[in-house]
């Protein structure tokens, strides 16, 4: 079925995007504002410090 006809047809239950969140208007699923992405990309800094730390301690 097209989402033409399911809306049609009462069928569609998507939530409409209202528009900003709590932190940023940027801030959706996978968003791009600084909190949003600080916390998705959060092991990815723990590790980049523990490579340097250990580099540091090697030197």
């Amino acid at each position: 079925m097209s989402l033409d006809k399911a809306i049609e047809h009462g069928k569609e239950h998507r939530k409409i995007y209202y528009g900003a969140k709590a932190v940023d208007h940027t801030c959706r699923n996978h968003g791009s504002c600084g909190w949003c992405l600080g916390n998705r990309t959060y092991k990815n800094a723990k590790k980049i410090l523990s490579m340097e730390q250990k580099e540091s301690e090697w030197k």
